[in-house]
């Protein structure tokens, strides 16, 4: 069950019902979720916390809340459960033991940044969380710089100017990068720069959804004399010769692999 990520009256009546009715609640932080069912004027629940650390732990327990003839909610600290929140393994293990398994739709902060953004939304692919080390970002970024999809992910403010700077050398080539920060709330902003000019970020407050549009389209092909010169270049730094191919791809337009190839090999036999 979805719940709001910033503004109450994003709660769905439907989900109010629900929550009336079921016996237990399974949430990721037993202090907001209360809160929550405070301000929704809904009596007290078995509330039941159920976060990353503690989600294999808590799966049986809640299994056997259920195989008893109970009902069980599911929800995150705020919006959707499952999308970057625990509970998939809970839904798949409900899955395999022939449970019946309900979604109550509602917000989630992906695709409301996605909504607002002004960028290409289709297609789209959400990352979650970004990982801290410089090169797990590359690692999860470099699969996409020449893909065409729309990036979304999460990231703290602290890490956010240095996260876009690794995207902008990761991905190779401008896009534009919308930031978006406290969706929903008083203070609802979205910030549209070049990505490029990730240094102009200034001081940032609450939660930063980001959304990195796909790659600028290419259409003309690079002249057969800036070619040269580039793979000159490349051989200048004694790389390998799959290494010179590779960079050379992702630098120009409108050749191919063994077009390139072949081009490398008449340079180097003069």
């Amino acid at each position: 069950m979805a719940t709001p990520i910033g503004n109450l009256g994003d709660i769905s009546k439907r989900a109010i019902d629900v929550l009336n009715q079921v016996d237990v609640v399974a949430c990721e932080d037993t202090r907001t979720t209360g809160n929550l069912l405070k301000l929704l004027g809904i009596p007290k629940k078995r509330l039941i916390s159920y976060y990353d650390n503690v989600e294999k732990e808590r799966l049986s327990k809640i299994i056997k809340i259920l195989e008893r003839g109970k009902d069980v909610a599911l929800v995150s600290e705020a919006g959707s459960p499952v999308i970057s929140d625990p509970g998939f393994l809970l839904v798949r293990e409900c899955r395999k033991r022939g449970m019946k398994v309900s979604v109550v739709p509602g917000p989630s902060a992906p695709i409301a940044a996605l909504m607002i953004s002004g960028i290409e939304p289709i297609p789209f692919t959400f990352l979650g969380f970004m990982p801290r080390k410089e090169g797990d970002i590359k690692a999860t970024l470099g699969p996409f710089s020449q893909v065409n999809t729309t990036l979304i992910f999460f990231e703290r403010k602290s890490r956010l100017k240095n996260t876009l700077k690794i995207a902008y050398d990761t991905l190779k080539g401008e896009r534009e990068v919308a930031i978006v920060k406290e969706i929903t709330k008083i203070y609802e902003d979205v910030i549209i720069i070049p990505l490029s000019e990730y240094e102009k970020i200034g001081e940032l407050k609450g939660e930063i959804t980001v959304v990195i549009s796909p790659p600028q389209k290419r259409e003309l092909k690079t002249n057969e004399r800036d070619l040269i010169n580039m793979i000159k270049m490349e051989m200048a730094g004694n790389k390998s010769t799959k290494e010179l191919v590779k960079n050379i791809l992702e630098a120009s337009d409108g050749w191919s692999k063994k077009e390139v190839y072949n081009l490398y090999l008449r340079i180097k036999n003069g």
